[in-house]
């Protein structure tokens, strides 16, 4: 049989203060992009976003065109 707990613990606002004490310490370990590596990681994902968008859309076309095709 499992064992119930208080769910109003007083200490619920400590434990909080804790937990967010530790996401600031977490948060200083982290290695943040500098400026420039941010605009160029940023132009890579846009890029290759357009690439694949425009690959889509040729072979959305082709497929269309062979579709139209075969119905006539």
């Amino acid at each position: 049989m499992a064992t119930q707990t208080n769910t109003n613990n007083p200490g619920k606002t400590q434990d909080m203060g804790k937990f967010f004490r530790g996401v600031k310490t977490e948060l200083k370990k982290v290695n943040w992009p500098t400026r420039k590596d941010l605009i160029n990681y940023t132009t890579v994902v846009l890029v290759t976003c357009a690439i694949a968008s425009v690959g889509v859309w040729i072979a959305d076309t082709i497929f269309g065109k062979t579709l139209q095709l075969i119905i006539k």
